[in-house]
């Protein structure tokens, strides 16, 4: 494992990120900030790409930053995989709109030998710190190497 769990976060995200059409799509531009064991936080600007015929964060953009960003907490543990989705729920608490910022914290609750257990949630910045809830999401992933 490289000498700190974000550069080994970062390691896992550039070797998934090619592979992923959607991650590519929608999270290009996402900047992971930091990692310690079990958990990441990342920000991402909410562009036109992101937003639904309402002009407002669509839910696919929240569902897949909970399984984007559970799938990095489990790799924050150590992990050299991010797990396969065995269930997702996301709760739409808030909504964003087009230039704001939103903070991503993943925290892996629980990586046993077969299945990890995440929560997310996703803020919206305001005045340099992490405001309003826009969702919330729990994630659970088969692991097994």
């Amino acid at each position: 494992m490289p000498s700190s769990e974000l550069e080994h976060v970062q390691k896992i995200w550039d070797q998934i990120r090619p592979n992923s059409t959607i991650y590519r799509l929608l999270l290009s531009d996402i900047e992971i900030i930091s990692a310690s064991n079990g958990t990441i936080n990342a920000r991402l600007l909410v562009e036109p790409v992101h937003l639904n015929s309402k002009g407002i964060l669509h839910g696919t953009v929240s569902v897949c930053l909970t399984d984007w960003a559970g799938g990095l907490a489990i790799a924050s543990t150590g992990l050299e995989k991010t797990g396969v989705s065995t269930d997702i729920h996301t709760s739409f608490v808030g909504t964003a709109k087009e230039g704001d910022l939103l903070d991503i914290e993943g925290r892996a609750s629980k990586v046993g030998g077969t299945l990890a257990f995440t929560t997310v949630e996703i803020r919206k910045i305001v005045d340099g710190s992490a405001g309003p809830v826009v969702c919330t999401g729990i994630h659970t992933k088969y692991v097994k190497q």
